[in-house]
């Protein structure tokens, strides 16, 4: 029986086409796969990154070089976290951002503000020739003026309701669900 708290906006076949599509455009954009950088903002932006890389080497026979970046030291909202955050890995290419297009790979545009932080940490590790970002699913609710490239599905978001993004690897199925925040269940 579905949850009634949740709905769904893609299931599995619809994800993997909008990934398709969303890997064509970033060939296309960058006139190939060379000195292309995708990066994957954890948690699920780099498992978005991972599938990605794997629709590019599809189509071009050769994987562009993949990366993740883990902004928890960069977030405008690090004291709410708690007196310890997690911090994450960042892995980059060996041959680093320099000179090269990198697409940021996130699985929901919202406010802004995880877009912001990754901005700052990629410019504390290079100088990207051009940075493109890269979103499955986009939404209302700017607070920084923030726009997207490269989009999955642009979503209409009630008020009470958020915008979440299953992967394989954290959450055993790969999907795209509006589920009911906890104030309003």
């Amino acid at each position: 029986m579905p949850d009634p708290e949740s709905s769904p906006l893609m299931d599995t076949a619809a994800v993997r086409r909008a990934l398709a599509r969303m890997a064509r455009e970033i060939v296309e954009i960058n006139q190939g796969i060379d000195n292309l950088v995708i990066m994957g903002i954890r948690r699920r932006g780099d498992a978005l990154a991972a599938l990605l890389g794997q629709e590019i080497e599809r189509a071009e026979g050769r994987a562009p070089a993949i990366g993740a970046i883990d902004i928890t030291l960069y977030r405008d909202d690090l004291a709410a976290i708690g007196p310890v955050p997690v911090i994450g890995e960042t892995e980059l290419p060996p041959e680093g951002l320099d000179g090269r297009t990198v697409v940021l790979v996130d699985d929901v545009l919202y406010t802004g503000r995880t877009v912001r932080a990754a901005l700052n940490e990629l410019m504390d590790w290079g100088r990207p020739a051009r940075v493109l970002l890269c979103v499955l699913a986009d939404r209302d609710g700017r607070e920084i003026p923030v726009q997207a490239d490269i989009v999955g599905r642009r979503v209409d978001v009630p008020a009470g309701w958020r915008v979440e993004v299953l992967v394989p690897s954290l959450d055993s199925r790969l999907a795209v669900e509006l589920v009911a925040t906890e104030e309003e269940t």
